[in-house]
């Protein structure tokens, strides 16, 4: 089964602290029951990071995942969430926006 959000997608958060933000999907989680994303500048945390031999500790900040079903796909015509389809083009199965019809992949 072909996935709506696939890594690299431009995405936008619907709810949450980061509702509003927009990013780039870094990687999909699939270990859980639930699908997660984790996406770049959105859902950070601060990761004390341990020193190695000779060096200093230091504060990291740390992308965390967050459910697939708070994001949605941002459509690239008119840059707003969007739902996502499949159609069949030239024999091959392509996603595309449903609100302005744009072919994603």
């Amino acid at each position: 089964m072909s996935a709506k959000i696939r890594s690299g997608d431009d995405v936008i958060v619907l709810t949450g602290r980061d509702r509003g933000k927009i990013g780039k999907v870094i990687k999909i989680v699939t270990c859980s029951a639930k699908k997660k994303a984790v996406i770049s500048g959105v859902n950070l945390c601060k990761k004390h990071a341990k020193p190695k031999a000779g060096g200093s500790g230091s504060i990291v900040n740390k992308e965390l995942a967050i459910d697939i079903s708070n994001i949605a796909i941002l459509d690239p015509k008119y840059k707003a969430p969007t739902r996502v389809g499949f159609k069949i083009i030239d024999g091959k199965k392509v996603r595309f926006a449903k609100v302005s019809g744009e072919v994603i992949d």
